[in-house]
């Protein structure tokens, strides 16, 4: 099943866009585009999304709860309202000691240019 974008030009709360399952990371898409995309994600309890490396920077801001987001090794943790970059090409962990939800915006524009040697 696809998973379509939130419908535009309508209210809603952004906490409440997402649910929590059992033993599970669900992801939501809000706004998807080729320069980038905006999802709601939501991690129960103990749950990790295995160490990655991305070609673009992630601004992960936590709506509820609290995340560990490691990057590059070093461990930040966030609670309700704080936010963070992961930059791109960097290795990143995100964990939750206990349930969270968080926006991941991911911003695709800006790096044509770049040169990777």
């Amino acid at each position: 099943m696809k998973n379509p974008e939130l419908e535009k030009a309508k209210v809603f709360i952004i906490v409440e866009i997402i649910e929590y399952i059992p033993n599970s990371v669900l992801i939501k898409t809000i706004i998807k585009k080729t320069t980038g995309n905006v999802s709601a994600v939501s991690f129960d309890s103990g749950e990790t999304l295995s160490e990655k490396t991305t070609p673009f920077d992630n601004f992960i801001q936590v709506i509820d709860g609290e995340a560990e987001v490691v990057i590059d090794g070093k461990s930040n943790l966030l609670n309700t309202g704080e936010s963070i970059i992961i930059p791109a090409h960097t290795p990143n962990i995100i964990k939750a000691n206990v349930r969270v939800k968080m926006i991941s915006t991911i911003i695709k524009s800006g790096y044509e240019n770049l040169s990777l040697d």
